[in-house]
């Protein structure tokens, strides 16, 4: 049964209009279809059409398989104008859910534990409110529905295929419900809100033999556990302490046997910063420490470094606005974070590279009600009520900067 709108939190809802209190049940309804039916990256063809299914319905036009499994719908208002795009991730994760609800996921192995399944139904909500009231609102608002933005990366692929254009994107907004902030409140920064997400990988050469004859080996292992130990030397050391990176080994596999010196190791690890200023320098500081360890133990190595996403960076004018916008909902400076910012990385930085934009984190956490545990983890699950919300914020946004 889907619930009512709820009055826990009236003194945080008592901004949100009647008309979005009232989409209150659909949001739920729709957020827990998609929860049961989860896709993994570019394989998001019933969520699609799930969505384009309420797109016809409601009679707003639209474009679908845009970079495979993407949709772009296109509402219009009264008169000619701006034009604002809004974005909402829809892919799910290869999680096996944990939770005990009567939505829980229906593909085994596949869960959307992280909200893209939430961000989906505020965006389907923004499009019925829109188009339902568009008189109130001049130009044009796109809303981009991404496939794959935990992995490989849908943005990239949308915007090459055209999602920003005809009509053309003058700036861009969209949200991540956020269980690291408390319901109803609102995390927006100017600048850089979520790091880089890069990769490397590393195998390391040496010469096998018997573990009780050392000297006529090359020890892949211990020239292994030394770069481990040396690569923390570059946050520590060769970073700023007034600027953050990450530098994270991830998985060390080597050796076979007990009593055997392994000839090879493989590490793989994450690089996560917010300044674009060490996009070079780290990948290089990590190939001369590699290079180096090696070559003091006569060791070689192949080196691999990959760039996922770049660091999600805010406009400050577009902040400016969606700040605003907070303020005038939520009432409250106490429930807008104004420094809010975190490792994670995320594709929407491929949006904000190509228009001024703003995203920001919409608090979803309730641990009265046992909702706060981390994104990725099996038994993620977020307050629903927060929902209306997000539609809210979307709606404020898009008055303000077409009108």
């Amino acid at each position: 049964m889907v619930s009512t709108f709820p009055t826990a939190h009236s003194d945080r809802l008592s901004q949100i209009r009647w008309d979005i209190r009232t989409l209150h049940p659909q949001l739920v309804e729709w957020r827990r279809h998609l929860h049961q039916f989860p896709e993994l990256g570019f394989q998001e063809r019933m969520t699609a059409e799930f969505i384009a299914q309420k797109l016809r319905e409601w009679e707003i036009d639209h474009q679908m398989g845009i970079a495979k499994t993407g949709i772009v719908a296109t509402i219009a208002g009264k008169k000619a104008g701006r034009v604002l795009a809004i974005r909402a991730d829809m892919d799910a994760l290869p999680v096996q859910e944990e939770n005990e609800v009567d939505y829980r996921s229906r593909h085994e192995g596949i869960m959307h534990a992280c909200g893209h399944d939430g961000h989906t139904a505020i965006a389907l909500g923004t499009a019925l409110y829109l188009s339902r009231h568009r008189e109130d609102f001049n130009g044009t608002v796109k809303i981009i529905f991404q496939p794959a933005e935990e992995s490989p990366g849908g943005a990239k692929p949308m915007i090459e295929a055209g999602a920003l254009k005809n009509p053309d994107a003058e700036a861009i907004v969209g949200l991540h419900l956020w269980n690291s902030l408390p319901w109803g409140t609102i995390g927006v920064r100017s600048g850089a809100l979520m790091a880089a997400s890069e990769l490397f990988s590393c195998t390391i050469l040496g010469k096998g033999g018997h573990g009780a004859i050392p000297q006529e080996t090359i020890d892949a292992i211990a020239i292994g556990a030394q770069i481990v130990t040396v690569l923390q030397t570059i946050v520590a050391r060769n970073v700023s302490p007034l600027e953050s990176a990450v530098v994270t080994v991830g998985e060390f596999h080597a050796g076979t046997a007990k009593n055997a010196i392994a000839d090879t190791a493989r590490l793989t690890g994450t690089v996560r910063y917010f300044n674009t200023d060490l996009a070079d320098f780290l990948p290089q500081r990590i190939e001369e420490i590699i290079a180096g360890v090696c070559q003091s133990h006569r060791a070689t190595y192949d080196f691999n470094y990959t760039r996922l996403y770049p660091p999600t960076i805010n406009d400050a004018q577009m902040t400016d606005l969606v700040r605003s916008v907070a303020f005038a909902v939520l009432e409250t400076p106490a429930g807008v974070v104004p420094e809010c910012q975190t490792m994670a990385s995320e594709d929407m930085s491929y949006f904000l590279q190509e228009v001024p934009g703003c995203y920001f984190f919409l608090g979803s956490a309730n641990p009265a009600k046992g909702l706060a545990y981390p994104h990725h983890h099996p038994r993620f699950n977020f307050d629903e009520s927060v929902l209306c919300l997000g539609v809210e914020m979307f709606i404020r946004c898009v008055e303000k900067f077409c009108n």
